[in-house]
Order: C-alpha cells, then sequence, then structure tokens
C-alpha cells in the first residue's frame, strides 16, 4: 500500500500578514484586547487619511459664512465638540490633530527603523572594534530621557518657533536618536545568532559576498520582531509630540492641528468650569496609545511560545475538544502499534 504524502498547504497573502496572523491565532481574553486595539489603531488611521471630508472645519478656521465662531462655546449645534478661547471648533481640531499625530510616526519610527536595522546588521555580522564602538552609542543614548532630547531638538531646528515641519522634524529626531538603540541590539542580537546558522556558513563557503549574505539571508530572518516595536515606539512618538506641545514647544495652530498644543490652551480653563477643551484632546492621546498599546502587546504575548500556550486554556485545546480528541486517538493508534 502505497503512503500518500500531504503537501503543506500555503498561507495566504491574508494569513502571513502581521495583525491578520496574530488576530487567527489569539484566543479569548487575549483576542478581545487585539481587536479593540485594531480598532481603535484604524479608527486613528481613518481620521489622518481622511481629515479634509471628516472635519466639519479646518484646523485654524474660525469663522464661517453666519460669522465669527464663538469662543468657548458649549458642546451642541455645529460645534459638536463646543470652541476654544481662541474660536477653533473642537472636533476638527481633534480631526486634524490625527493626521499629525501620523506624520510624526511616519517620521520619527521610519527614520528609527532604517538607522536602527542598518547598525544592528553591520554591528552583528562584522563584529570587532566597530561593534564595540555601536554597543558603546547605544548604551549611552539610554541615558536621555526623550522628552529632553525633543525639546533641544525642537530649540535646535527651528529656534523655538512652531511651524509644522519644525514641530514634526524636531520629535522626529528625538525619537530617532532615543530609539534607534532598541532597534539596534534586537537586530545586532538576531545578527549574530543568525551568523552561526548552518544556512549562512554554506552561504560563505560558497563564496558569497557580505552584502548577499546579510540582504537576502540574514535582513529577513533577523526582522521579524519589527512590527512589535513599530507599535510601541509609534505611542511613545505620539506622547512625545504631545508633551512637546503641552509645554509650549509644539505646533502653533495657524500651522497644524496638535493635542498637545490644545491641552496646554486649556489649562486655563479647567478652573472656569470649561472642561470640553482639555477632555476632547487628552482622550484622543489616550485612545490613540492604548490602541497601538494593546496592539504591541497583544502581538507580544502571541509571539512568545510560552504565553502562546495559554492557547489550550481558552478552550480550544482544553479536554473535550476537536483537537484534544484527535490527539488521544493518535496517541491510543502508537500505543496499539
Amino acid at each position: 500500500m502505497g503512503t500518500t504524502v500531504l503537501e503543506p498547504k500555503k498561507k495566504s497573502l491574508l494569513d502571513r500578514l502581521p495583525v491578520s496572523s496574530h488576530i487567527r491565532q489569539s484566543v479569548g481574553l487575549q483576542r478581545t484586547m487585539l481587536l479593540i486595539g485594531v480598532v481603535l489603531c484604524a479608527v486613528f488611521v481613518m481620521a489622518a487619511i481622511f481629515a479634509p471630508v471628516l472635519a466639519p472645519y479646518g484646523y485654524s478656521q474660525i469663522s464661517d459664512d453666519a460669522g465669527s465662531f464663538p469662543a468657548q462655546a458649549e458642546p451642541g449645534g455645529k460645534h459638536l465638540m463646543g470652541t476654544t478661547v481662541g474660536g477653533y471648533d473642537v472636533l476638527s481640531r481633534m480631526i486634524w490633530g490625527s493626521q499629525t499625530a501620523m506624520a510624526v510616526i511616519v517620521a520619527a519610527v521610519l527614520m528609527s527603523i532604517f538607522l536602527g536595522v542598518f547598525l544592528g546588521l553591520v554591528s552583528g555580522y562584522f563584529g570587532g572594534w566597530l561593534d564595540r564602538v555601536l554597543v558603546v552609542i547605544a548604551d549611552a543614548i539610554y541615558a536621555f530621557p526623550t522628552l529632553l532630547v525633543a525639546i533641544v531638538m525642537s530649540i535646535a531646528i527651528n529656534k523655538g518657533q512652531s511651524g509644522f515641519w519644525g514641530g514634526i522634524l524636531a520629535c522626529g529626531f528625538a525619537i530617532t536618536a532615543v530609539f534607534v538603540p532598541q532597534y539596534f541590539r534586537v537586530i545586532r542580537a538576531e545578527t549574530i545568532r543568525l551568523k552561526a546558522e548552518p544556512f549562512v556558513e554554506s552561504a560563505q563557503v560558497v563564496g558569497a559576498s557580505s552584502a548577499r549574505i546579510i540582504s537576502r539571508h540574514i535582513f529577513s530572518n533577523a526582522t521579524r520582531t519589527l512590527p512589535l516595536i513599530f507599535t510601541l515606539n509609534a505611542s511613545e512618538a505620539i506622547l512625545t509630540l504631545a508633551g512637546l506641545g503641552f509645554l509650549g514647544f509644539g505646533i502653533e495652530p495657524s500651522s497644524a492641528a496638535e493635542w498637545g498644543f490644545d491641552l496646554n490652551k486649556a489649562m486655563a480653563d479647567a478652573s472656569s468650569g470649561i472642561w470640553w477643551t482639555g477632555v476632547f484632546p487628552g482622550i484622543a492621546i489616550v485612545l490613540t496609545v492604548v490602541g497601538l498599546t494593546l496592539v504591541g502587546e497583544s502581538i507580544n504575548d502571541l509571539n512568545d511560545p510560552r504565553l502562546r500556550g495559554r492557547k489550550a486554556a481558552g478552550g480550544k485545546g482544553g479536554p473535550g475538544s476537536p483537537t484534544a480528541a484527535a490527539n488521544a486517538a493518535i496517541a491510543a493508534e502508537v500505543r496499539a502499534s
């Protein structure tokens, strides 16, 4: 009797995507937390992309055909979340602020990933004095607080003026300087481990160049944890931008909408019982950071084999489940043979 060999089913593109594949793996409370994080992140991304369509007014608009907007108007009517002391519509500023936050994430995290991955690959593969120097520099950068570096960068780049691109670049360079060591250390450790693998040694024996080995054999295997670090650093980038704005180093309302700057202007309103100018921007910051953090922590749990074992406790692998019954049948067949 011939033996039938079953070829493994090739996964679809949707199953190979980081977040989609993790949703399929998760169960119970873990899946609930991941889905909540994905929904919050999706709302944030959609608000940033479609801000010109969703926002009822411009981020610096203080009047329409009916006249100037009232200052500190209560929520309701044509201003669903009220207006600020400057006459800006709070809902519009909140929606446009997501676009500014998205620009900071793209500028800061992408620069961090590019530099961190490149330096980690080079340092881990070649080693020697270059590796020792880069490790010392990476350890030293950890001593600098993110917000302090952001303030210094803001003053150095735009002389304290809060233009749109100046604020974006100030926060972007600050996040890059502080988060490059994180990417560097993770990629370096993975590169050192992969360099000793047989497939890398085989490529070296056949005469493959270092550039080819790094780009074709090490890069794709060493960067599998980047989605996790990206989500965690994206939330830190938003908090850094909000901190800059709250301390007065953010972006002026005439240049762009920024949640931290709106919170700074709302401090004087709190003592007068005007709550809406500070509550809604604060909620936007909290929900966005919570969404990114939930996604990042869920991916971290699912990537850890020890924590992934909780899937059995969630009911899919417990006693009486189809998987457990199949395993019991296989074990009985082995014992009988």
